[in-house]
């Protein structure tokens, strides 16, 4: 077996078993307590076993959903960092996420309402925001430049972000005071999703960019680096910088319709793993969707629990929680 199987393995073995005891432990716990035997209990109707009712109805979906959008945008991130060469780079960088949260500020402030196999209209519009905004950028680097000019990319993508920024203050401000509260908490990152319609209605659009992420890990290995160095190695940079984009920001614009502008994962999850299991994108890329699966879980248990019965929102705790430890194992390594 060479090295890299190895780790490979190993890492995959690792932070799979942490993403599969988070997702399994995350419902049981909450301020109303619950008992695993109770949950299975065939000999109980489920129309009167409340233990069943909290877990697969209310804890369930939620840390599901958490691990399907931590995963997406951890895996996002080392993407976006690769094809930038820019290890500041996060799935927001480029104004995946302001386009989404546009979207869903004039669902909300309009006061829509309609609903689809269970996806609300936030959660419609928050997405059609973001294929806006990865439109607009693309084309406007496409049209300054024959190829795919990365520099253009991210330039265009700043300043999209920023004018999307500005609008969404515009949105809120007027905005009466219920619909702001509302706007404010889900820019803050809310996991609390209403039933499976919603991760069933993302998790299509997250599997077709993972199909897209096993492609790319040994091309950016060499495109991190140097395009011409990638280009003499047999790389078709063209296409793999197309493939790249594109499937970073669906797997961006589904996560943040499903969950919301969640951020920090993007960027510490992917330097946290690199630090552990090295440079690799055959390593990190499967890695860093396992370990943000069950960070933002562990996130999401965290914000549930810490000051109940008040519910914070997740996004607060990925910022308060991942930070300072980042930072502590920068030092560490160091």
């Amino acid at each position: 077996m060479t090295d890299v199987r190895r780790r490979l393995t190993a890492a995959i073995l690792a932070f799979g078993s942490l993403a599969f005891v988070s997702v399994l432990a995350a419902p049981l716990i909450g301020t109303t307590p619950i008992s695993l035997r109770r949950v299975f209990d065939g000999s109980i109707p489920f129309a009167d076993n409340v233990d069943a009712q909290i877990f697969f109805i209310a804890r369930l979906p939620r840390a599901l959903a958490g691990a399907a959008v931590g995963a997406t945008l951890a895996a996002a991130g080392v993407v976006f960092q690769a094809l930038l060469r820019n290890p500041l780079a996060t799935p927001f960088t480029l104004g995946v996420s302001a386009g989404a949260a546009l979207g869903a500020m004039l669902a909300i402030t309009l006061r829509l309402h309609l609903s689809l196999w269970g996806v609300s209209a936030v959660t419609a519009a928050s997405f059609i925001g973001s294929l806006g905004a990865v439109a607009i950028v693309y084309a406007m680097a496409r049209a300054r430049h024959r190829g795919f000019s990365t520099n253009i990319l991210l330039l265009a993508g700043v300043t999209l972000n920023a004018f999307f920024s500005a609008l969404i203050l515009f949105v809120q401000y007027l905005a009466d005071s219920a619909e702001a509260l509302r706007t404010m908490r889900w820019l803050m990152g809310d996991l609390d999703i209403a039933g499976y319609g919603p991760l069933l209605a993302a998790l299509p659009l997250c599997a077709v960019a993972f199909v897209a992420f096993a492609w790319l890990p040994r091309p950016l290995n060499l495109l991190s680096l140097d395009t011409d160095a990638a280009a003499s190695r047999g790389v078709d940079v063209l296409r793999v910088q197309r493939v790249a984009f594109f499937s970073a920001s669906m797997a961006t614009g589904a996560a943040v319709s499903l969950g919301g502008p969640i951020g920090f994962i993007g960027i510490i999850v992917p330097h946290l793993v690199r630090l552990i299991v090295g440079a690799d994108h055959r390593v990190v890329l499967p890695a860093s969707a396992l370990f943000g699966a069950a960070f933002l879980v562990a996130a999401d248990v965290v914000a549930r629990t810490a000051m109940a019965p008040v519910e914070l929102p997740v996004g607060i705790i990925t910022a308060l929680v991942g930070g300072p430890f980042f930072l502590w194992l920068l030092v560490r390594q160091r």
